[in-house]
């Protein structure tokens, strides 16, 4: 359990480096709409980034499972792309969602956040995916506390999509956040209460429910982007969390 708990200077680190995501995805956010192209909100967000005194933490990074280092500093997923989408040429279009997740490194403190956003106006069905979405991570941030477990977040994710008639993707998790941008433990979007590792304070945490509006199925591209099998439109929303004495602290709110 030792290896899980941060050192108070390892969380200082990464508090600042949330304070820097926080503040670039809100800018990315308010760029996005037609025509604005991904490639565009990379770069801005590598800006934004250094001018902060951070590193983006993405760029460069290889994930497990994947073929190749990420080259962006953004991963940019448009509409069925689910996660680890690549900033393209091709501008936004009106009715489009668009899921930008973020990493920032600040001297070797690491956070991790994503939030989906409509380009335009959007069908209320796709609405009904971004709101479910990003109550599915509230309600799991409220799950992190002391004593409580890592199936007591999962099972507030599953049980809040479910009711919302949606399906959570198969096969990609939260995990733990700090010296790494994936680190253990892996935080599933789905459990029983009372089950799997028990959240003591010190662990910080990527919780990041992934929402399909269709089937539960995906698929790896070649570009190693996530998309939904049956193309259906996707949403995530994350949060880097604390786990504290009293209950928990969002580090990247």
């Amino acid at each position: 359990m030792g290896k899980f708990i941060k050192s108070e200077k390892q969380i200082d680190n990464i508090r600042k480096s949330g304070i820097i995501l926080s503040a670039t995805l809100k800018e990315l956010a308010k760029q996005v709409k037609p025509g604005v192209k991904p490639v565009d909100l990379d770069m801005l967000a590598r800006e934004l980034i250094e001018k902060k005194g951070g590193t983006p933490a993405f760029l460069g990074y290889k994930p497990e499972g994947a073929l190749y280092p990420f080259p962006f500093a953004l991963c940019v997923s448009v509409n069925e792309v689910i996660v680890h989408g690549r900033p393209s040429d091709n501008p936004l279009k009106e009715g489009d969602i668009v899921t930008l997740d973020l990493g920032v490194d600040w001297q070797g403190g690491i956070s991790d956040s994503a939030i989906t956003i409509p380009v335009g106006k959007i069908t209320k069905e796709a609405q009904h995916l971004i709101e479910l979405t990003s109550r599915a991570l509230d309600k799991a941030i409220d799950e992190v506390k002391p004593g409580k477990t890592v199936g007591d977040i999962g099972h507030a994710v599953e049980k809040t999509v479910r009711l919302g008639g949606l399906n959570i993707v198969d096969g990609l998790t939260g995990h733990g956040v700090g010296e790494k941008v994936h680190e253990d433990p892996v935080i599933y979007n789905f459990g029983e209460p009372n089950t799997g590792m028990e959240l003591k304070p010190g662990m910080v945490i990527a919780i990041e429910p992934m929402v399909s509006m269709g089937g539960k199925g995906i698929k790896q591209l070649a570009d190693d982007s996530f998309v939904t099998s049956d193309g259906s439109l996707s949403a995530q929303f994350e949060h880097t969390v604390l786990v504290t004495s009293g209950g928990n602290e969002i580090l990247t709110k």
